[in-house]
């Protein structure tokens, strides 16, 4: 699990939670021991990692986006499960060669940033897709961020949006990968709360996930 330093203890007690055992780190070398990744939230990534001047990010930790960008190459290259919380699903996409919308517009930030905290606004997913089986069509998370995806990769495939059409999940078919844009540690277990779905399903789907795959590539 990579995250920014000092900010990990919400993302370790989701997976203990859920039955895991966490490895938190800043800017950690690829560990292919562990079952899957966790790429957590944070601050911005640096705009010429997609090919843009700055148009509006904050200041980027350049260490943690490399770090990070070859933590995701490891783990993908070796088929093991990945999510991504809000920084981590931009990540992602950036990882995989898409692009960022670097600050929000007026009419959609008010949906998704408040210096006060999360907010709540309501997400769909269409069937199909894993936060669908989870939580139904629609439901509600919590919203943390200015930034947000633009030109998704090649291969990845939106599976939920916000109310004003920003994108709110990304999965790779064929793949165990989820990425999402919201909070969801922020949601379950000590974090529980009642305005918004139980973030401990997502974390119960990566444990999962990373059983089926240990098994899959444990030899006959």
């Amino acid at each position: 699990m990579s995250g920014e330093l000092g900010r990990t203890d919400n993302y370790s007690a989701a997976i203990r939670g859920a039955g895991g055992d966490p490895t938190p780190g800043y800017c950690p070398a690829p560990d292919l021991s562990c079952a899957g990744l966790v790429l957590c939230g944070g601050g911005d990534i640096e705009s010429t990692l997609y090919g843009q001047e700055d148009q509006g990010s904050y200041p980027p930790d350049q260490s943690r986006d490399q770090a990070e960008l070859a933590l995701f190459q490891a783990f993908y290259e070796a088929g093991k499960p990945i999510l991504g919380i809000c920084r981590g699903m931009q990540l992602i996409n950036v990882a995989l060669g898409g692009t960022l919308i670097q600050d929000l517009p007026p009419e959609q930030k008010i949906f998704h940033t408040s210096v006060q905290g999360d907010l709540v606004h309501p997400v769909f997913s269409p069937e199909g897709s894993t936060l669908n089986r989870l939580y139904g069509p629609v439901f509600s998370v919590n919203s943390a961020h200015h930034q947000a995806l633009d030109q998704l990769s090649d291969g990845l495939e939106a599976v939920a949006w916000s109310e004003s059409g920003v994108v709110e999940a990304v999965e790779l078919p064929g793949y165990p990968l989820l990425g999402v844009q919201f909070h969801p540690e922020r949601m379950a277990f000590g974090k529980r709360r009642l305005d918004t779905v139980d973030g401990a399903a997502i974390f119960g789907w990566l444990l999962d996930v990373c059983r089926e795959s240990a098994a899959f590539s444990q030899p006959t």
